[in-house]
């Protein structure tokens, strides 16, 4: 199969801003435009209120305090304390919808996220490690959480802000505002040297928190061998040099920061200055007020506030880009196995009856790109309903390839495939693979009771059943030892059962669902002596009246087949009876040879 790509997709940052993306981003927010409306009318209010202190300001020092009256000074001052409480209601309210907002849209997303990827084929997944899918799922989306809850509706504010103060300032006094605005120049510059740091210092945090996680999943899942071997020292060596990197490249962001804030301030220190001085010669020719010039200095305080807002949103955007950019790329990806557009399903009442008809299959293409590797070569052959017939043959000579093709979790390039003599292509998948039970030799098991595990969540599937099917197979006698026997919850992937117990767990499970075709993937080959004669009943009972298509490891199976077909280099070589073959004195014969070193007539053991 197609082997991963080792490269780290959070390493490509994007660009800064992509009408696209946002267009597509912003969707997300129709199902709750009520609110998004409400929360940028709280914006507009929270912005008309920063007008009045300064206003309130140059009523009091040009009108009250001149005209000694006290009357006219307490209305202001209370006008004062009623807006800044006001501004605080504003403030909090705009908040709780805000971040409300972001979290009903990552909810939303993840939702749709999860949702996909269970519908995407097993080529998606071999090419995509499981890590990179997972930080899809968290980081990114969180990424997102942080646009909608702080920057695509709380920019509307900062924007309401500025143009508001600009207006008040050219209303109150024009030349004072052009004085005010004098320093944008250097504002602009400011930005644009911190944008072109923070950009590059962001790029590294991505690049060095993707190598984390790739080295924390490999070695957590890998930590028996690391154990085993003796290498913790050097893996917690190799851990602490990369979290070093991520450390450093965090520090060199702080940095940039800790350089913008001051000098935005003291941009900001420089215009205030240019204001006193200014409007200072302008108060002592009597053009302008005192309370004008200290509505200025306010004024000029509250719109520096804004711009440094927008100059953080501006890398919270440009990570929203990347993450958005990563997101709609795997929910672009279309199964590479597609629901068939024009469905047809087998009879209700089906036989189990599988056909292969000149099949070829490859997983990809040669190193050269020109010819496929074929993995099957013109398989052709037929299961009859009831009958059991085994797949043998050499690692790689095709035989989870056959299962795989079966299940439809690949497409062949050639041939066909039938089911009840209805090609699989145009059966819907939820169909096909209902009437088809699956028996893998790594039994997957979720950390769940052991009945969940059985059932998988199937309501039509009850205790009883649940039961009847465990005691059927012979796993009710372990599980009734367990200490909550059927509610008994299990470790991460049944870690506290045994090999055995998590095999006869997946015949239960196989039991329980009732399909028309069993297949079994070597589903024995993992079992211990002890335990082999336990697993041989179970499998009889299981395969007694069903269809069986069994990758054969252990050779009790394989004699009791109704027909053996032997595989070779992805060829269908040989076909036949266990005693057939060996008599015939081919592959199969030669195979059973090479495991007994001795060329016997009925012992039935054989490796696949």
């Amino acid at each position: 199969m197609t082997p991963p790509t080792g490269s780290h997709e959070e390493e490509a940052l994007g660009q800064a801003y992509d009408a696209r993306l946002m267009r597509r981003l912003l969707r997300y927010l129709r199902p709750y435009r009520g609110r998004v409306a409400l929360a940028v009318v709280l914006l507009l209010a929270s912005a008309l209120l920063q007008l009045i202190g300064p206003w309130l300001t140059k009523v009091a020092l040009d009108r009250a305090i001149p005209g000694k009256d006290g009357a006219l000074l307490a209305w202001l001052a209370a006008a004062y304390l009623g807006s800044l409480l006001a501004g605080f209601a504003l403030e909090y309210l705009q908040t709780l919808l805000t971040t409300w907002l972001g979290q009903r849209v990552m909810y939303d997303l993840r939702r749709q996220i999860f949702g996909h990827l269970q519908r995407l084929s097993l080529p998606f997944f071999d090419r995509n490690p499981v890590g990179r899918l997972m930080t899809r799922v968290t980081n990114d989306v969180e990424v997102l959480n942080e646009l909608f809850s702080s920057g695509v509706v709380t920019v509307f504010g900062d924007l309401f802000t500025l143009v508001f103060i600009i207006g008040a300032m050219l209303l109150m006094d024009w030349r004072l505002a052009l004085v005010a605005m004098a320093v944008l120049p250097l504002v602009v510059l400011a930005a644009a040297v911190f944008r072109a740091r923070i950009r590059d210092a962001y790029r590294e945090i991505r690049i060095k928190l993707a190598r984390i996680n790739a080295f924390l999943q490999e070695r957590i899942t890998g930590v028996g061998v690391v154990q085993l071997f003796g290498r913790e020292r050097d893996t917690g060596e190799r851990f602490r040099a990369i979290d070093r990197d991520y450390l450093d490249a965090h520090l060199r962001s702080i940095t940039y920061y800790a350089l913008f804030f001051p000098v935005m301030e003291l941009i900001t220190a420089i215009a205030l200055a240019l204001l006193i001085a200014y409007g200072g010669r302008e108060i002592l020719e009597g053009t302008v007020t005192v309370g004008v010039i200290a509505a200025f200095l306010q004024y000029v305080r509250r719109f520096f506030q804004p711009i440094q807002d927008l100059s953080e949103k501006y890398n919270m955007l440009q990570g929203a880009m990347a993450s958005s950019e990563r997101i709609f790329k795997l929910l672009d990806t279309e199964p590479s196995v597609p629901e068939p557009a024009a469905p047809l399903r087998p009879p209700r009442a089906g036989k189990g009856e599988i056909e292969f008809r000149d099949v070829w299959f490859a997983y990809r293409k040669r190193d050269d790109g020109a010819q496929w590797d074929w993995v099957l070569k013109g398989v052709s052959f037929k299961v009859r309903a009831g009958e059991r017939v085994a797949l043998v043959g050499h690692t790689g000579a095709g035989k989870t390839t056959v299962i795989n093709l079966l299940m439809r979790f690949y497409e062949p390039q050639a041939g066909e495939i039938l089911f009840d003599g209805v090609p699989i292509q145009r059966v819907p998948l939820e169909e096909l693979r209902s009437r088809v039970g699956l028996v893998l030799q790594d039994v997957f098991l979720f950390s769940r009771d052991l009945a969940y595990n059985i059932r998988l969540g199937r309501g039509d599937i009850d205790d009883a059943r649940v039961r009847r099917a465990a005691a059927r197979v012979g796993a009710d006698r372990f599980i009734e030892r367990l200490p909550q026997a059927y509610a008994h919850a299990l470790g991460e992937r049944g870690a506290n059962l045994s090999v055995g117990e998590r095999q006869l767990l997946s015949f239960a499970r196989a039991l329980a669902f009732d399909p028309l075709v069993l297949v079994l993937d070597e589903a024995t080959s993992s079992v211990d002596s002890e335990l082999e004669e336990q697993i041989q009943r179970a499998l009889e009972t299981l395969m007694r009246g069903r269809t069986s298509l069994v990758i054969a490891h252990r050779l009790s199976t394989v004699q009791n087949a109704h027909r053996i077909l032997v595989l070779h280099h992805g060829e269908l070589r040989e076909e036949g009876t266990h005693a057939e073959l060996l008599a015939r004195g081919g592959l199969y014969a030669r195979l059973h040879e090479l495991q007994f070193a001795q060329p016997a007539a009925g012992v039935p053991q054989l490796v696949s």
